[in-house]
């Protein structure tokens, strides 16, 4: 049994055998088989994964065909979209005259 959260809207996820790509939240449509809804992502590492061998994913919420997928059971806290608008917020704050 594989346990996890929705990236988008935190909603617990359960699925009998392994995460295929066109699965779907149940509760939002949001796309499951994606970057910030597996155990590799992170994004402090280069292309944001941990996994060295793993292909370069540019949209990080949508599915993709990676095969180091595996469904994180941690919710997620803050997606790379968050952090860049906490930054550019921080950044428009520090250079207003």
């Amino acid at each position: 049994m594989k346990r996890g959260f929705c990236h988008h809207c935190g909603e617990p996820l359960e699925f009998t055998e392994k995460v295929f790509r066109n699965d779907t939240c149940a509760n939002c449509g949001s796309d499951v088989h994606c970057c910030l809804n597996c155990s590799e992502y992170d994004d402090r590492f280069s292309n944001h994964c941990k996994e060295p061998q793993s292909e370069k994913v540019s949209v990080k919420d949508r599915r993709n065909f990676c095969d180091y997928f595996e469904l994180s059971p941690e919710k997620v806290t803050g997606t790379a979209r968050n952090k860049a608008a906490e930054a550019k917020r921080k950044l428009e704050a520090l250079f207003r005259k």
